[in-house]
């Protein structure tokens, strides 16, 4: 017999909280909204990946799953705006893994990790602003007006950060290697509607 879990109020959970759904309920689907790349590298074990940019044109049939769903992604932003996307859309028995990936990971949670080494989206983000800014830093020295470069990243960031989007993280998910192998959105669509 399969001991059900009682869910917590807020759609908010820890990792010992989704080891604990995982142990005891195996309805619960867990959906990474990482880029496929970030997914292929690392990912938790079970987990499906729909990537962010992609969810928004399946949001109606992912609210239809019927499974308890937790969203995931790195640090838990894109899961957010995933949660909110879906919400909107219907689906109940929605949770958000509280510190993303990097929460799992810290607490010890089983992971599967591919050969790809992409780095998380956020980092290339911070590597990518770093090295504009730097650039123009550098640059204004002979080209003074340079130095629009590094107040327009800052501006981007600081946009960013008000408004939890990031358009960097957008162009950057796009690129070959962020693709991953793609995502079959029906054959995961068909998985996690499953009976478990």
């Amino acid at each position: 017999m399969t001991q059900t879990l009682e869910l917590p109020d807020t759609d908010v959970i820890d990792a010992a909280r989704l080891a604990a759904m995982i142990a005891t309920d195996p309805s619960t689907r867990i959906l990474d909204v990482r880029s496929g790349g970030e997914f292929d590298g690392v990912h938790i074990a079970g987990s499906y990946n729909v990537p962010l940019d992609t969810l928004g044109e399946h949001v109606g049939d992912l609210a239809s799953v019927e499974h308890p769903v937790v969203l995931v992604c790195a640090s838990g932003a894109r899961a957010d705006r995933a949660h909110a996307k879906l919400t909107e859309a219907g689906k109940q028995q929605l949770h958000l893994l509280e510190g993303g990936l990097d929460a799992w990971i810290g607490s010890g949670g089983d992971v599967v990790r591919g050969s790809n080494a992409t780095w998380a989206m956020d980092r290339q983000v911070r590597f990518v602003a770093g090295a504009i800014s730097l650039a123009g830093l550098l640059l204004s020295t002979k080209v003074p007006k340079a130095k629009w470069l590094a107040g327009g990243v800052a501006t981007g960031l600081t946009f960013s950060a008000l408004s939890n989007t990031c358009a960097m993280g957008n162009v950057l998910a796009r690129l070959p290697h962020n693709r991953g192998r793609g995502c079959d959105v029906e054959s995961v669509l068909a998985e996690l509607r499953a009976a478990s």
